[in-house]
């Protein structure tokens, strides 16, 4: 007896399975093939070691569903069901993790697409695939940092930081070369000591070593830099453009438009005026009874406050006009070469052209007479000038401390110092630049590097190789001077736009999604993505990753009925 029951439970277990959708694909159609050679629904289902009851069941399930034949017949065969695992996952990784389309329109597109017929389309089952796909790729990005680390070449890298406040605070720090996230995590508070326990954690087990930190003035991050970390901070060029167009700039901007209001009120008072003296001239002279008219004012008097009005807006442009010209010119001065000669400039020289503009806009909000706070935002401001100084005289220390290792000849040092570094530093800034204002700038960069490797040039006699990794050194050396965080700030302005489509960035595991996207499938026009810059070495694919942990969800389990014709 304790046979039969041991035998009986064993017989329900296998009729109570689930079958997996390949398998199932794989089983149906060998009992097709099988059909077709003769055999029995019996025989074949026995030889399947399928039950004839189950074979039977797929069968009408397939019937009752209203599609082609032929659509229903590839999408229930074993390549049918690739393609719609691939399909399903591709959709929740485009549309929903790198896109802002949400669960519901994914439901929603299985519906119009007519696929609900083959793979559930209401949204509990396909948030069940969406949080098995972001597990996936939390799970890929943990264990492929983890790898490509391992293998990681020695570098000295720069990190730019900032806060976010979206769903809560977020420390942000990104590698601005290669673009890539090293921290985002969300912090109770953001003093030196949380930068410092979160940073330590981003850097474990990464073969680099932080030299430099780009960011705002921030106090937390500041003393961060200074007592945690021990590397130079280079201040962000936009917080000081800011600051003098909020000092400014502002300001100047209102006056100008209630002077464009005056210019309107003053042109419709000239216009009362004549037309009340061009009615008064044609009426008949009658005197009235009551008291005698205001005597009107003259049309003289009128159009010469109208012209005043417009002096005074044109005075306001004009100096509104050269105020943003002077913000420019900063932005233009702070930079390690010289945009226009492609020679390098020394940090007195860049101080001294910043602070000639400081004191152009400062001279305009005195004349126009603009609030003490204004004038305490230009101070801080002008406060940053000093360190942008000692920026460009620690880039320029550390480009020659790194050129002395090469153990160069004079020529080929001075060469490097002179020509290539400048050169692959205009490349790079005309690369920030439309194709049209870029294109001076590498034509500039060509003509100081061309002549280097030609024979009778000063590294024409090197090797290739030696060429090349002289190159190679020379592209690296041009990225160490980074005067703007504006990565950081790109990021966050779209972590706030997830942060509103989601209503919230509070899962965890979202913001880890969002991260692993930005390093690991995003690319460049040129194909690589941030990870692959940074550890220097292509990481594999997550869509194959996520393909290989994620199954292909579950089919609808009461399909459509055949529409009767």
């Amino acid at each position: 007896m304790g046979t039969v029951i041991q035998y009986t439970q064993r017989g329900n277990d296998e009729r109570n399975q689930r079958w997996n959708r390949v398998e199932r694909a794989e089983r149906f159609a060998q009992y097709g093939d099988l059909q077709a050679q003769g055999l029995s629904q019996r025989q074949a289902a026995k030889v399947r070691d399928v039950p004839r009851s189950t074979l039977q069941a797929w069968r009408a399930y397939q019937e009752r569903l209203d599609a082609s034949p032929a659509v229903v017949a590839f999408f229930h065969s074993v390549p049918g069901l690739a393609f719609l695992h691939r399909l399903v996952l591709a959709l929740h990784v485009v549309f929903v993790e790198v896109g802002a389309c949400g669960i519901r329109l994914v439901c929603l597109l299985w519906k119009i697409t007519g696929l609900n017929r083959f793979v559930g389309a209401s949204y509990g089952t396909q948030q069940q695939v969406n949080r098995r796909v972001e597990e996936a790729i939390v799970t890929y990005r943990h264990e492929e940092s983890t790898r490509l680390a391992h293998k990681m070449p020695a570098k000295e890298i720069t990190m730019t930081q900032d806060e976010t406040f979206t769903g809560g605070l977020c420390l942000v720090g990104i590698e601005p070369v290669s673009n890539y996230i090293l921290l985002e995590q969300v912090a109770q508070a953001r003093d030196q000591d949380t930068w410092q326990e979160f940073m330590v954690q981003a850097l474990s087990g990464l073969n680099c070593k932080v030299i430099q930190s780009t960011s705002d003035e921030a106090p937390g991050l500041l003393a961060y830099v200074e007592h945690h970390l021990g590397a130079h901070h280079s201040p962000d060029l936009f917080h000081v453009q800011h600051e003098l167009r909020k000092a400014i700039a502002a300001p100047m901007a209102a006056k100008q438009r209630a002077a464009e209001k005056g210019v309107v009120k003053a042109e419709e008072t000239l216009k009362g005026v004549q037309e009340h003296r061009s009615s008064a001239n044609n009426e008949p002279t009658k005197r009235r009874p009551g008291r005698p008219p205001k005597v009107a004012a003259s049309i003289e008097q009128v159009a010469q406050e109208v012209e005043a009005a417009r002096q005074e807006h044109q005075r306001l442009t004009e100096q509104r006009a050269q105020v943003t010209q002077s913000m420019r010119a900063i932005g233009h001065a702070y930079h390690f070469v010289d945009l226009e000669r492609g020679v390098r400039r020394n940090g007195k020289l860049i101080a001294g052209d910043i602070q000639q503009h400081i004191d152009t806009i400062r001279t305009m909000a005195q004349q126009e007479h603009l609030s003490e706070t204004c004038m305490e935002r230009l101070e801080k401001a002008e406060r940053v000038v000093p360190k942008m100084q000692i920026t460009i005289e620690f880039v320029s220390g550390y480009v020659r401390q790194q050129v002395r290792q090469l153990d160069l000849a004079s020529t080929a040092s001075y060469a490097m110092h002179a020509h290539l570094i400048p050169s692959y530093y205009l490349d790079r800034v005309a690369s920030t630049r439309t194709v049209t204002a870029g294109e001076p700038l590498r034509a500039l960069a060509e003509r100081l590097r061309t002549p280097l490797f030609e024979p009778s040039g000063a590294v024409g006699t090197l090797s290739p190789m030696a060429q090349s990794q002289l190159k190679d050194k020379a592209k690296t050396l041009a990225e160490v001077f980074q005067r703007s965080s504006s990565n950081v700030e790109g990021r966050n302005g779209y972590l706030s736009l997830r942060n509103h489509q989601l209503r919230g960035l509070d899962h965890p595991r979202k913001r880890a999604c969002l991260t692993a996207i930005h390093n690991f499938f995003l690319t460049r026009p040129d194909g690589t993505t941030a990870a692959e810059r940074f550890f220097g070495q292509k990481p594999r694919s997550m869509f194959a990753a996520i393909l290989e942990a994620v199954d292909i969800p579950p089919a609808p389990l009461s399909p459509p009925k055949r529409a009767v014709a």
